[in-house]
């Protein structure tokens, strides 16, 4: 019996939102970050890039993650107001989930003991910040004093016990307990006040601010004490703020795309000591919302999602960057000419280069960043189509995309197919029938007279294969620019999804909406493997093995599964769950099968015999 098993993730970057901070955090003991993309809390070691643990158990969007402090715990939370507890390690156990706020949790954190957790955020009304017990819920306190969302609350590391919170209102507020009460507030900040926290030996904490300063407080009174310098100091929104771990310095991230280590005095005031810029492209996608500080790494997440990593004794060096996709990836493909060499789309138009083994690889810069529908990579071309009537041909120089020409077909392409053997040749689906295309010349649009779903072209461009929303697939020939009909093959019960040739030519498999796939012999049109109905849901995509033994379907059932053609089917593998909320691109290399999905991550799994 064959298996699949994970070798490599690709993780998706956080999610990140305009004028918005977001708040990661870590476990000093493991060198793990925590950040949230979708419904997905992601666990990444900086060490060891590859190495990602995913936890998707929220029903509603992630906003932030922490570890307790013994590490052993990650409390998440979401945009309904629900935290959730549980396992670090192993199957993520959960341990206790609790309804917190009405609302929206920005930001939460653990007491120094473990025992209690403040979480703060938007409470539709009702209270904006609660503290409670970590096993039974209970209310530890009351939070009066904010009228708008609190976008961050911290928990005082040593006795005795405070609470700080700020957000929107421009307050600062101060809790004693517990129980905690309030104790005073400050109003020393004039916009959002987006993060707040506490120095690691618990005698200060601070606050930054879209008004560009950042503010220190004594922690056992509350009393304001000094501020960051404004020589040399941020020019746009301050988001986050991590303290070092020996307490003598912080970090702030800014709207203004840079990031600035700050010496703090024994009188607690800030002067600038180092400035550090990410390298980018200059747009608002460089402006950075998140930062840790954590043993010796500087973490710095930008608007883009890109988490560049400084090593705070070394900060001349440059970062190494580690970047992904942030939205659903529909679309992979594996060079033929290098096949660890993987290309990944996403429908927000962005292209990653990735290489087996290695990772992240950079971004493919297209000079028209357009939104991806459809993609297709030959060695030395992307050709790709949005959400506009054009499609797109980018060569492709190594790691950059050079020239780009376009052409518009007049209407939306539903699916491309390029006929590798016979460069510039292409077939573009639109719902009427089918545009064929030689370079970015129109050479013939023909009306099938019903709703195309999905083509492909053979490698030589001398047939084609139409599948429509009727189930049926029509087989063509193709010369010069005609295209004959020869048969039309009847036996999926849903509209036709995807088609693809085998490598040699001899095979092709098709996939549909009721879940079902079909292999055929491609001479006498008849079926090969059939009964392939295993899914649960729409089949999305399929992808052949390179020595055309295999065949894999991916579907929005979140499921993968690889079939044997000289096997009965009953052989399959089947990979469950291997994106959260469905599987959407397949492609092989040599020895794995390459999965995303609309989790934004990319996956490897390796087939071995048992």
């Amino acid at each position: 019996m064959a298996e699949a098993q994970l070798s490599e993730t690709y993780a998706c970057v956080p999610t990140t939102e305009r004028g918005r901070g977001i708040l990661i955090s870590g476990d000093p003991k493991s060198n793990s970050i925590l950040y949230c993309n979708g419904r997905s809390v992601i666990i990444r070691r900086l060490d060891r890039p590859l190495e990602v643990a995913v936890y998707g158990e929220h029903g509603h969007q992630a906003t932030v993650a922490r570890y307790s402090p013994n590490g052993e715990w990650i409390a998440s939370a979401d945009v309904s107001g629900t935290v959730r507890i549980w396992g670090a390690y192993n199957d993520h156990v959960l341990k206790k989930e609790f309804g917190v706020l009405s609302g929206r949790i920005d930001d939460l954190q653990w007491s120094p003991d473990g025992m209690r957790i403040v979480a703060s955020g938007d409470g539709k009304g009702k209270s904006l910040v609660r503290a409670f017990m970590w096993d039974s819920g209970t209310n530890v306190g009351e939070f009066d004093g904010h009228s708008r969302r609190v976008l961050s609350c911290a928990f005082k590391p040593t006795r005795p016990f405070r609470i700080v919170t700020c957000g929107e209102d421009f307050l600062v507020n101060f809790y004693e307990g517990p129980p905690f009460k309030f104790k005073l507030s400050h109003r020393d900040h004039s916009n959002f006040v987006n993060c707040v926290r506490f120095s690691p030996d618990g005698n200060t904490f601070i606050t930054v601010s879209s008004d560009k300063k950042g503010i220190l407080y004594d922690a056992k009174t509350g009393v304001k004490i000094g501020e960051l310098s404004s020589e040399d100091s941020h020019k746009g929104s301050i988001y986050a703020v991590s303290w070092s771990p020996d307490g003598k310095q912080v970090l702030t991230v800014s709207a203004d795309k840079t990031a600035k280590i700050w010496a703090i005095t024994e009188d607690g005031n800030g002067t600038v000591k180092k400035t550090l810029t990410c390298p980018g492209s200059g747009g608002v996608e460089d402006m950075l919302v998140g930062c840790l500080w954590m043993n010796d790494y500087i973490v710095i997440v930008s608007l883009g999602g890109t988490i560049s990593l400084f090593s705070a004794s070394n900060l001349d060096k440059a970062p190494l960057p580690l970047s992904g996709h942030m939205k659903n990836v529909t679309s992979l493909s594996v060079l033929k000419s290098n096949p660890k060499v993987i290309l990944s789309s996403s429908y927000d138009g962005l292209i990653v280069k990735w290489i087996q083994g290695i990772g992240y690889s950079g971004k493919l810069e297209r000079k028209v960043n357009s939104q991806i529908k459809c993609f297709a990579a030959v060695e030395e071309e992307i050709v790709s189509s949005g959400f506009d009537n054009k499609i797109w041909r980018n060569s492709l120089l190594g790691d950059q995309c050079g020239e780009a020409d376009s052409v518009d077909i007049g209407s939306q392409p539903k699916d491309l197919s390029l006929a590798i053997l016979s460069p510039g040749l292409a077939l573009v689906s639109i719902d009427s029938g089918v545009v064929l295309l030689r370079g970015t010349k129109v050479v013939s649009t023909i009306n099938l007279g019903f709703t195309v779903t999905a083509c492909v072209i053979a490698q030589d461009g001398s047939e084609a294969i139409v599948g429509g929303q009727d189930g049926k697939l029509h087989a063509f020939s193709i010369n010069g620019d005609t295209l004959t009909e020869e048969a039309i093959l009847e036996k999926h019960r849903g509209a036709i999804t995807v088609i693809r040739y085998s490598p040699d030519f001899s095979m092709f498999a098709s996939g549909d909406a009721n879940r079902e796939a079909v292999v055929w012999n491609r001479v006498s049109r008849e079926v090969k493997l059939k009964n392939m109905l295993y899914h649960a849901a729409r089949i999305n995509c399929l992808a052949w093995s390179p020595d055309n033994s295999m065949v894999a379907t991916g579907s929005l059932d979140t499921c993968v599964i690889i079939y044997d053609i000289g096997k009965p089917v009953s052989s399959r593998i089947t990979i469950r769950g291997a994106h959260l909320g469905g599987v959407y691109g397949l492609a092989f290399t040599n020895e794995c099968v390459v999965s995303s999905g609309e989790d934004a991550c990319i996956r490897l799994w390796k087939l071995t015999q048992q």
